[in-house]
């Protein structure tokens, strides 16, 4: 019912919010990327952008249609890989934070190598910043990554809210300065959660700096301070500190794909596929 190529040119211009981006990054005429949305709303018989001279906005429609085209996108390409005994081969080589690598994101490579099962996966796990510069110095394919809300590169997967994480029970006197436990700079929840800290002119001391997520774990869970997180990627053995602590508000961060523009096409795109399919690796806290 749904063709593949138009939900793919749908998710381009849903990512992107631009007709003309969108058929940059797909090698694509403008035309050509209206003609698919076009033919796509009128198979949904629903308006699934609004658009005007100055910007395009997703409808609710649009905004519901994007787990569904991923969903099968997904499904497609798996079916066409084990029907006609083909599909992807060769090396992929895949980067991921390291918090991102505790989630349930394992799963979704392991699902991943079993649906392509010629496909050789190489995984990096280090900091948004050094695989941001491995995937443009071509030395990693695809990327899963944080960056700046709104910083616009890559694909969205999802955009979350950065909140102080301490220990259950913690509190913060605020007549002292926060206790901090902070990643090695650069990082951009460090850089995020002192500059907050200094506009609200709140004292804070660096107590702990590491290099990992486990550190940032360990040293929280020992009570030397507060750390910064996604609110989807809090472990479970701490908690979201309450709004009644004062600290000032964070904001948002974007966790995207990065994708090499030499890899090889078919794989780096199955993989995003994957990861895009699933929505999150991990759902945010209520």
């Amino acid at each position: 019912m749904y063709q593949p190529e138009q939900l793919r040119t749908f998710l381009a211009v849903a990512q992107s919010l631009s007709f003309t981006r969108a058929a940059d990054a797909l090698g694509l005429r403008q035309p050509t990327v209206s003609q698919h949305v076009t033919k796509l709303e009128r198979a949904v018989g629903r308006a699934l952008f609004v658009r005007d001279t100055h910007r395009v906005t997703l409808t609710a429609d649009g905004e519901a249609m994007i787990g569904h085209a991923r969903t099968i996108l997904a499904a497609h390409d798996q079916a066409a890989a084990y029907f006609t005994g083909v599909g992807p081969s060769g090396r992929l080589r895949v980067g991921v934070t390291d918090d991102l690598a505790l989630t349930p994101l394992p799963k979704i490579l392991h699902d991943f190598r079993q649906a392509y099962p010629r496909i050789d996966l190489e995984l990096t796990v280090a900091q948004s910043g050094v695989l941001h510069r491995r995937v443009d110095s071509g030395h990693i394919d695809v990327a899963f990554v944080k960056q700046t809300a709104g910083e616009g590169l890559g694909r969205l997967v999802l955009r979350d809210r950065l909140v102080w994480v301490g220990t259950p029970g913690l509190r913060i006197d605020p007549g002292l300065p926060v206790p901090l436990i902070v990643y090695q700079a650069p990082s951009i929840t460090r850089s995020l959660g002192v500059a907050a800290l200094e506009r609200a002119a709140t004292a804070y001391r660096v107590t702990c700096t590491v290099r990992g997520v486990n550190g940032v774990i360990a040293a929280t869970r020992a009570g030397l301070g507060v750390a910064i997180f996604a609110r989807s990627l809090v472990p479970e053995e701490l908690r979201e500190l309450p709004a009644a602590t004062a600290l000032p508000r964070l904001g948002e961060i974007d966790l995207v794909l990065l994708t090499n523009p030499r890899a090889a096409r078919h794989g780096a795109e199955a993989l995003s596929s994957a990861i895009l399919a699933s929505g999150h690796p991990m759902r945010p806290r209520v």
